[in-house]
């Protein structure tokens, strides 16, 4: 199954500051990855396969660059090579990836028609 919002990406100019404030302000919990140049956000009780309350989701802070210049909705798809090229036929396009993720899966980055900067996200089964 596909199509469900699944992560959101915040990026940030001072990694540090952009941390304390969201732990703060909202008591989001972080876990640096430096290995990935990533920290994962928690914003929800978590289990072993992801947010334990129906609807919620966490995710992820890293560094302002490349397509990443605003805050990034992750959509699930169950292919993310023909998620693509959906995007593509319908007047969108891909502008990263796909990109290995660890073993966990395939991430990419598209921009809709009205200019968004969207993320796919492809669980490895």
């Amino acid at each position: 199954m596909g199509g469900q919002v699944v992560h959101f990406e915040v990026p940030a100019n001072d990694i540090e500051r952009a941390k304390s404030f969201y732990a703060e302000a909202f008591g989001w919990q972080m876990q640096p990855l430096p290995e990935m140049s990533y920290t994962l956000v928690t914003t929800t009780p978590t289990g072993q396969n992801g947010p334990t309350e129906p609807g919620a989701i966490n995710g992820g802070m890293m560094e302002r660059s490349g397509p990443v210049q605003a805050p990034i909705v992750t959509i699930e798809v169950d292919d993310i090579d023909e998620a693509l090229a959906t995007v593509q036929r319908l007047g969108g396009r891909g502008v990263s990836g796909p990109d290995k993720v660890g073993d966990m899966g395939f991430a990419a980055y598209f921009v809709d028609p009205e200019g968004n900067t969207m993320g796919l996200w492809q669980t490895a089964y």
